[in-house]
């Protein structure tokens, strides 16, 4: 049951830290030099692909899709929602693997120690905006609102990754479209629904932080594709668990006391939740046969699925994105225009395919 989506190419091997993928989204400042001013004016286009490489650059890595590189030194700083989770490990791998390749271009990767942070991102945020050590940064903005007045102003590259910041001082947005993958995602749940006999495909979802962007994109996502398919998604019982493994066992403990009849699919914001969401209806025989879909495609993941604790993952290229928000600062730095949206890549990992998944992240990470 592999699937991908295709904005443009898609790839199905990655290749030397690239991969590439699925979707389509939205939108992304530095030393001042004519840089600055090319960064400028690519903030205010909207869809220009980029210019050709200056002098500077020239294609490397092996495979089908060229990277940029620099002669010229710099200093990127990197500031992730959190460096404390798999997933999180993955973008921060992909971050400094430019480094260890490219050695001219410095990378100084940091986050909060959760997703729920908040006043530890911002302080992050406005130290190293104000610090003059840096030529570009990389934010995954845990309050993109926030994000986006703290960074008002500034005339260095910046670049969302993950999650956007609507502000004309982002270049570009390196990520997945979150609505589009969970709308895959859905529609593949719906598929296993129907072959582990379910009838009645109704849907709950377990996500992240009520009112944060890519959980909200997230729940639209999964809603349009299990409806499209066939099921129905409840969206008046969304259950919200900050995007932890122990608030989704109380939600799912919740869903099991309101559905003591089971229910077809149990759809989380991540595989965190979604583990532990299948842990606690562990033994119950009206959820036995329930669809468990996370999202992220991280190790763990991998290993329940094939161990039949999760049933699937929609898996974000997250090594994909640290490497690619990277090379997009030093882009800029050099004066080239960016497109708004950088697609990292995306797909629906089962059964079939989630060894091979788990083979490419242990060559990440370990």
């Amino acid at each position: 049951m592999r699937k991908r989506i295709l904005p443009v190419v898609v790839s199905g091997v990655m290749v030397a830290g690239l991969l590439a993928g699925c979707g389509s989204s939205s939108s992304g400042s530095s030393s001042a030099s004519s840089a600055a001013s090319s960064s400028s004016k690519a903030a205010a286009s909207s869809s220009e692909a980029a210019t050709t490489s200056t002098s500077a650059a020239t294609a490397s890595t092996s495979g089908s899709e060229e990277e940029y590189k620099t002669d010229k030194d710099y200093n990127v700083d990197v500031i992730l929602k959190t460096t404390s989770s798999e997933y999180w490990k993955y973008v921060e791998a992909g971050a400094k693997s430019y480094n260890t390749d490219y050695p001219n271009v410095k990378v100084d990767v940091k986050g909060a120690t959760s997703e729920t942070a908040y006043d530890e991102q911002q302080n992050m945020i406005e130290t190293d905006l104000n610090a003059g050590t840096y030529d570009g940064f990389v934010i995954a903005p845990l309050q993109a609102d926030l994000a986006a007045t703290l960074i008002k102003g500034q005339t260095a590259p910046i670049v969302a990754v993950d999650t956007n910041i609507e502000a004309p001082e982002v270049l570009s947005f390196v990520g997945t479209s979150n609505e589009d993958a969970a709308k895959m995602g859905g529609e593949a749940a719906v598929k296993a629904a129907k072959e582990a006999g379910w009838d009645k495909i109704q849907a709950i979802c377990i996500s992240g932080v009520q009112g944060d962007g890519t959980a909200t994109a997230r729940l639209t996502g999964y809603q349009e594709g299990i409806d499209g398919a066939g099921g129905e998604f409840l969206k008046d019982e969304i259950q919200y668990a900050d995007a932890v493994a122990d608030k989704a066992v109380n939600c799912m403990e919740a869903i099991i006391q309101n559905h003591p009849e089971g229910i077809a699919i149990i759809c989380a914001n991540n595989d965190d939740m979604a583990m532990a969401a299948a842990r606690a209806a562990a033994g119950n025989d009206a959820y036995k046969n329930t669809v468990f879909i996370g999202f992220d495609g991280i190790q763990s993941a991998c290993n329940a699925i094939l161990n039949g604790e999760e049933t699937m993952s929609v898996a974000q290229e997250a090594y994909a994105m640290g490497r690619k928000s990277v090379e997009a600062v030093v882009k800029a730095l050099d004066g080239n225009t960016l497109d708004k949206f950088i697609n990292s890549g995306c797909e629906v990992i089962d059964k079939s395919n989630a060894q091979q998944r788990l083979d490419q992240l242990k060559s990440y990470v370990g």
